[in-house]
């Protein structure tokens, strides 16, 4: 299945292309039972639909996140417990919405282009984290409560069984 989520940008609004995007995204998970696969997908979907400087995944392992699939720049390797505003989300269990990160303290910089970041938290059975989505724009101010309920669908989506 092929779609062009980049023809969809020029005239719709943020919430349009979640709304575009979701269910597209859903039909190209459908049935795929690998679990990188699914976030490989997810992560190309929503960097293409948004253009955003970087967006990942960082797992959690032991007391360190490790970064799993991503499109953009390379990112950091590792990130402790409670560091950085992905460190934060994971310790505290919620998710973060930074309008500037050079305003976030102990704001790690894996990219000096990065200016404003959204982290959401996945929680498994056991109500752990089990990995975060990271999203990071080279503008200020990009990401709001929109961006949180669909990424928090993305989820959703992403660890749906089919």
């Amino acid at each position: 299945m092929s779609t062009n989520f980049t023809s969809l940008s020029t005239s719709a609004d943020k919430e349009e292309k979640y709304m575009f995007l979701l269910p597209q995204l859903k039909s190209l998970l459908k049935g795929e039972e690998d679990f990188v696969a699914r976030l490989s997908t997810a992560m190309a979907v929503l960097k293409e639909a948004f253009d955003f400087l970087w967006v990942g995944i960082y797992m959690v392992n032991d007391r360190n996140l490790i970064v799993g699939p991503f499109q953009g720049p390379v990112a950091c390797l590792r990130i402790p417990f409670g560091k950085g505003v992905c460190g934060k989300s994971w310790e505290q269990k919620e998710a973060i919405i930074v309008p500037d990160v050079d305003q976030f303290p102990g704001h790690i910089a894996c990219s000096s282009l990065s200016r404003s970041e959204i982290v959401v938290p996945a929680f498994g059975e056991n109500k752990e984290v089990v990995f975060l989505i990271d999203v990071d724009s080279s503008e200020l101010n990009t990401f709001d409560l929109i961006d949180l309920k669909y990424l928090n669908q993305l989820i959703e989506i992403i660890i749906e069984k089919n």
